[in-house]
This record gives structure tokens, C-alpha cells and sequence, in this order.
């Protein structure tokens, strides 16, 4: 009976290796565009009860979360500060600029228009 009890384990070893390239897949997936979000940490002493906005000089309790003036969502913990942006960053060809607005935390992508010009005079 325990010859069973190892051949079935020993398959359950066998299918878990087989799936490590899948999960190892859905892994990145979910981890890249995490990197892709703009996100920085900074650590601080665990003694210290406030984080300090490094955009805006602001400071804030542990526990506390917030949205600073250049859209990044922050949250203070124990021993660090993360902020990640929460507009993301717009990927659009040459012909094309994009305009930010920091108030409602939003973006637009707009294709650039040239620019026709005269003279006056002589």
C-alpha cells in the first residue's frame, strides 16, 4: 500500500513539474506589468510614525493611503512608503503628444496638428 501512496505522489511531482513553465507564464504575466507601473518604495526607520511625501513635502501616519499632486497613489507602512503612478504611462507613435492633467489624474493622447504659418510684409 505505501508503494501506491509514493507512485501517486511520485505523479503528482511529475505533473507539477510538467505545469512549472505554465505557472512560471501566468507568473510573469501577472508580475510584468506591475514593473511597467512606475512604482518606488522607500524605506524608513520602524520607529518612525509619519512618511514623508517626497513630491508634495507632505507627511502622512502609517497606515495611511493617498493620492499626491503628481497622481501617484502612495501608503505608508511600518518601515516604508510605496507610490505607484496612477495614470500609467500612454504609449503612442511620433505623430501623436499627449497632455497630462494633473487635477483629475488623467491623460489625453492627441495626434500633433502642423503648424501653417504666413509672413506680412515686404
Amino acid at each position: 500500500m505505501s508503494g501506491t501512496v509514493i507512485l501517486v505522489s511520485y505523479n503528482r511531482i511529475a505533473v507539477c513539474r510538467n505545469m512549472r513553465p505554465v505557472f512560471l507564464g501566468l507568473f510573469l504575466c501577472a508580475v510584468l506589468p506591475l514593473v511597467n507601473a512606475g512604482c518606488s518604495i522607500m524605506a524608513h526607520n520602524k520607529e518612525d510614525k509619519f512618511c514623508r511625501d517626497s513630491t508634495d513635502k507632505t507627511w502622512h501616519p502609517v497606515g495611511s493611503t493617498w493620492r499626491n499632486s503628481k497622481c501617484m497613489d502612495c501608503n505608508c507602512v511600518d518601515d516604508s512608503m510605496r507610490c505607484c503612478d496612477a495614470m500609467g504611462t500612454p504609449i503612442y507613435p511620433d505623430k501623436c503628444s499627449v497632455e497630462y492633467n494633473y487635477d483629475s489624474c488623467t491623460y489625453e493622447v492627441f495626434e500633433k496638428v502642423p503648424c501653417a504659418h504666413g509672413a506680412v510684409g515686404k
